[in-house]
């Protein structure tokens, strides 16, 4: 075999030969010192990809095919880079077309002259590595728990059993109404979980055609269906791979993808849109909603069995006008994002204008107060919100008095006596925060006097209507 194949060592840059299982029988001296080996016998008998990674030779003799003209990436020596070489592979066959092993020849003096090939392909290497560096830079978690500020009881054990969760693997389903931020906190989960390092992928329900859904979360076989694309078209599920799959708004998935869903929670496995393909699904799945899911299940608009696997750790986001004690820090690091966006320029807000606030119902939540902030800013000459602008930032946005209510209906077996007993429990409330107020130098020192935060004591003399003591 060395008698053979010893004029092409003179020739190029090395030799390979492997028999019909792909296990090296000869390599040139050249070769093998590339790939690390002082003496071609320590590759012999050896499966040509424990020598030379992303070796093809294993093709060859499956297929009985060549290739005739390949790039092969090649480790450089210490000290050196790598570069690639143009590699041809062949079949070696008996008369009859049995395939006893195959050979390879990485081509040397062949480098000049395809040198036009070779730096196209550098180039596109190049291009490839940044676009993939961009692409997962850009599906990393944005948010941490930190940014999810709040000081309450209630917010501060959110974050404890949302620290919990991120230290399982178990799905996660994330409940609050719109604009409690939601979508914050499956960030900061992901970015405390073991999956911080791999990719976070966020899919809303609500903002796909029902048609387009399935193809947007499994991807789509080439050539699936008529018009389709002739290339493969991959999933949020797979680019979510080893990572996280945020699917937002869940109640209004359609009930032939929860099917599917449901099977990537149960099997942990999937396949695209026109594929026979079976593809393991590594993904772990936080899902939020605004909707009442036991209610949807009971009008059979989403299943029960796709409820219960998302079930598994639920974390109850509560809206802001039930956490008033957070609306301070709230407001404060809003505020200084926007100053981030405004070199030079520091925002404030005056106790009157957060007592205006505590006085909102925010039915759009930290989004619409968010909104209101930014209004208030654009609208006021000065960097200090008063009541004044806040209140003019407050007006156009005030939904109608009727989305106010949070009266719930009567419950079952309930009377007038019920009624009465709430009426007389609310008026003796009233007239203890008036004696507290009337009596107080502060509504700070009169809430200190009812045992309650500031802004809930604001809250509830909004509802009240009383005004702020005076002495």
């Amino acid at each position: 075999m060395h008698a053979v194949f010893k004029p092409f060592e003179r020739v190029i840059e090395g030799t390979l030969v492997v028999d019909r299982e792909a296990r090296i029988v000869w390599i040139s001296e050249r070769y093998a010192k590339r790939f690390g080996l002082s003496d071609p016998r320590q590759a012999l008998g050896r499966p040509c990809e424990e020598v030379i990674p992303h070796s093809r030779m294993r093709e060859i003799v499956r297929s009985g095919r060549p290739i005739l003209l390949d790039i092969l990436d090649v480790p450089g020596q210490p000290g050196a880079p790598g570069r690639p070489l143009i590699v041809i592979r062949l079949p070696l066959q008996r008369e009859d077309g049995e395939v006893l092993g195959a050979v390879g020849f990485a081509l040397f003096d062949e480098w000049a002259s395809l040198s036009p090939i070779v730096s196209r392909f550098l180039a596109m290497q190049e291009e490839l590595a940044a676009a993939r560096k961009g692409r997962s830079q850009g599906r990393q978690a944005k948010y941490s728990f930190s940014d999810f500020v709040g000081r309450s009881p209630a917010t501060l054990e959110l974050k404890r059993m949302a620290r919990r969760a991120a230290a399982t693997h178990s799905p996660v389903l994330l409940l609050g109404e719109t604009g409690t931020g939601k979508e914050l906190l499956a960030h900061a989960i992901h970015a405390a979980s073991p999956r911080a390092h791999k990719p976070f992928v966020s899919l809303s329900m609500a903002a796909i055609p029902d048609a387009l859904l399935e193809a947007e979360l499994f991807g789509v076989a080439a050539g699936a269906y008529t018009g389709a694309d002739k290339r493969e078209r991959q999933g949020k599920l797979h680019i979510a791979q080893g990572g996280t799959l945020f699917l937002d708004e869940i109640g209004d998935m359609p009930l032939g993808v929860q099917a599917k869903l449901l099977r990537v929670l149960q099997e942990k496995e999937f396949e695209a849109l026109g594929s026979n393909e079976v593809v393991r699904a590594d993904v772990r799945i936080i899902a939020a909603t605004s909707r009442r899911l036991p209610e949807l299940v009971r009008d059979g608009l989403f299943r029960a069995d796709l409820y219960y696997r998302l079930d598994v750790l639920s974390l109850a986001v509560p809206p802001l006008r039930q956490r008033l004690d957070d609306l301070e820090p709230i407001c404060e690091a809003l505020l200084e994002g926007f100053a981030d966006a405004r070199p030079g320029q520091a925002f404030e807000l005056d106790p009157e204008a957060l007592a205006v606030l505590s006085r909102h119902h925010w039915p759009g939540n930290i989004r619409e107060l968010r909104n209101v902030l930014e209004r208030a800013l654009v609208l006021s000459d000065s960097p200090v919100l008063t009541a004044a602008s806040v209140r003019s930032a407050l007006t156009p946005a005030a939904p109608p008095a009727a989305a106010f209510t949070t009266d719930l209906p009567p419950a079952p077996g309930s009377t007038t006596a019920d009624a009465g007993h709430a009426q007389a429990m609310s008026q003796y409330e009233r007239r203890l925060i008036e004696q507290a107020l009337s009596e107080c130098r502060s509504v700070a020192a009169a809430a200190r006097r009812l045992g309650i935060g500031r802004a809930t004591l604001y809250r509830k003399m909004a509802a009240y209507h009383l005004a702020r003591a005076s002495r």
